[in-house]
């Protein structure tokens, strides 16, 4: 199957800038390519095609109480934001309430988020104060 760039970011939902930003690519490269202004090598399409479990028709989108999408992939076992920040679970999701499965979901990401943001707060003090945890 053929993709192009702006086909892919378009399937995750995400903006330009937050695509460009997740794959490290420069955001008016992105708008270039979007615009047919310039290409990417065919390689770097497909290597974003197989990284993006978007593009795979087992993905199934859930929408969140509080206006995020969350998505569940059924052969990768795992949920994934709008960001693509992707949590392996070990449960099935299947036969869940989706009211209840909303508020579960809510509450992982929420956590998720906590958790890695005391983790860059972590690193950026590490790197401004010598010390050792111990």
């Amino acid at each position: 199957m053929h993709y192009n760039v702006k086909e892919i970011r378009e399937s995750t939902g995400m903006s330009q800038k937050a695509f460009a930003t997740l794959y490290g690519i420069p955001l008016s490269t992105l708008r270039n390519w979007e615009q047919g202004i310039n290409s990417p090598a065919p390689y770097i399409v497909n290597l974003l095609a197989r990284t993006l479990p978007s593009m795979n028709s087992t993905l199934k989108e859930i929408r969140g109480k509080k206006g995020h999408s969350y998505y569940y992939d059924k052969n990768q076992n795992c949920v994934l934001d709008i960001n693509g920040n992707r949590i392996y679970i070990k449960e099935e999701l299947e036969g869940i309430k989706e009211q209840n499965l909303v508020l579960y979901l809510d509450d992982l990401f929420e956590s998720f988020y906590e958790i890695q943001e005391k983790f860059n707060r972590d690193c950026e003090y590490d790197k401004e104060e010598d010390i050792l945890w111990v």
